[in-house]
């Protein structure tokens, strides 16, 4: 079983995070941390209003899953959690403690993305948002620690692959 490292499964709405996080924190044993839960209400009702944040707006949510990546890397607990973390200077202060942090890119052509998200119920996070997303997105590249997943497959498939690289990463 791969060893301790934080990793974050990161991409833009409607490329399955949650799903992929939750599936893989259950294949690891490892706790679980949604990373929209750590939004402020006035980000979540910007964002379900259709407003785009800022970097600004997210400043003190990324700094809250930052410390959570941070305790969980120091106590060796491990944590996986979804983020969008569509940004360099995003990742960069997820990794400020978190040197090791791992991420799992989910990808998909903007096709796809709308279809799920146009398909999703219940979530603030519409698919007019999907735009302003895509634009500010910044694909990890090395030397970052990440893999690149296609989400056109099942969530397992995906999963059972980021479980292989985790291990390759102790190996």
């Amino acid at each position: 079983m791969p060893g301790m490292v934080p990793v974050v499964v990161m991409g833009v709405c409607g490329s399955g995070k949650s799903t992929v996080a939750s599936l893989l924190a259950q294949r690891l044993g490892r706790p679980f941390l949604e990373g929209d839960q750590l939004h402020s209400p006035r980000n979540v009702a910007r964002m379900a209003a259709g407003v785009s944040l800022t970097d600004a707006d997210r400043q003190g949510w990324l700094e809250s899953i930052a410390k959570r990546l941070a305790l969980a890397g120091s106590s060796g607990t491990g944590l996986v959690v979804s983020c969008s973390a569509l940004k360099r200077q995003y990742r960069d202060l997820l990794r400020t403690d978190c040197p090791r942090l791992a991420l799992v890119y989910l990808r998909a052509d903007r096709a796809l993305l709308l279809e799920r998200l146009t398909a999703r119920t219940g979530h603030y996070m519409g698919s007019g948002m999907l735009d302003s997303q895509l634009e500010i997105l910044e694909e990890p590249k090395s030397p970052e620690r990440f893999l690149a997943c296609e989400v056109d497959v099942p969530a397992h498939e995906v999963v059972d692959r980021a479980v292989r690289w985790l291990a390759s990463l102790d190996a």
